[in-house]
């Protein structure tokens, strides 16, 4: 009899034991199921986050595509010129100016706005949104900051720099000559001839692409930096001036400077 109580008494604990356990092994199937629940949930709401991001960077890229193209999938630059009037008196388009050789007097092109606000002469503009269409398309984002000015506008910019040096402790005679370097003196710039543009991109490889196209417009890279003893400007890779396509090949191919070619044709 003790022994089969015994046996009772072993057989009760031994089935406690198995339900706990078995409590246990539910209990992590439980955790184990609400676990899965929640990673499928967190999977499905980062595919969805994702889903929404993408969606919205394909609108923004689609907005942005409108905008720069107007809104109906033609260039901003291509709808400038579809329908424009150039008619008119031209402008020389080699007139040289520069510091030894000042505007005539009077002077004043005919101007025609482009896309930004700024303003060139008229024979320079058809061939300026050409060239700003290919960068455009090429996606280096080109904008015209700077086309042509007044004199007003250049007498303000050039004393301006004067202004810079001399608050840096260069004398009179040291900040004019320095700032000349940079900023033509009114009467002297090419930027109120209405040939000249300072363009701008999205990154440094507009200033690369302008270099080695620009010609092909009929604009040159007016100042580089091994002719500056020759221009009497430092180097500035944004500034381009309309010659025209015949000149602008003859001064590419051959490496020259406006001064240069307009004494090859003395």
């Amino acid at each position: 009899m003790n022994t089969g109580i015994w046996d009772g008494e072993n057989w009760e604990l031994e089935q406690k034991a198995h339900w706990k356990k078995q409590e246990a092994i539910a209990r992590e199937q439980r955790r184990a199921v609400r676990r899965k629940k929640r990673r499928r949930k967190m999977w499905g709401d980062l595919f969805l986050t994702f889903l929404f991001v993408l969606g919205c960077l394909g609108i923004g890229y689609w907005a942005i595509g409108q905008q720069g193209a107007g809104g109906n999938g033609q260039s901003v630059f291509a709808q400038a010129l579809a329908g424009q009037d150039l008619s008119g008196e031209e402008t020389d388009a080699l007139l040289l100016v520069n510091r030894w050789n000042p505007l005539p007097e009077g002077y004043v092109p005919d101007l025609v706005e482009v896309p930004g606000g700024e303003k060139v002469a008229k024979e320079a503009y058809a061939p300026l949104m050409e060239m700003l269409q290919q960068a455009e398309a090429e996606g280096l984002g080109p904008q015209v900051v700077s086309g042509w000015r007044t004199q007003e506008k250049q007498q303000s910019l050039y004393d301006n720099k004067i202004g810079e040096y001399l608050s840096q402790g260069y004398s009179q005679k040291d900040a004019v000559a320095a700032a000349e370097e940079w900023v033509a003196k009114p009467g002297t710039s090419e930027h109120q001839l209405g040939l000249a543009v300072d363009i701008n991109g999205n990154s440094y490889d507009i200033y690369t692409w302008l270099q080695e196209n620009s010609w092909r417009y009929g604009f040159i890279f007016r100042y580089p930096g091994d002719k500056q003893s020759l221009t009497g400007v430092a180097e500035e890779v944004w500034h381009y001036r309309y010659v025209g396509k015949e000149a602008a090949e003859v001064i590419h191919s051959q490496g020259l400077c406006l001064e240069e070619y307009a004494e090859q044709q003395k």
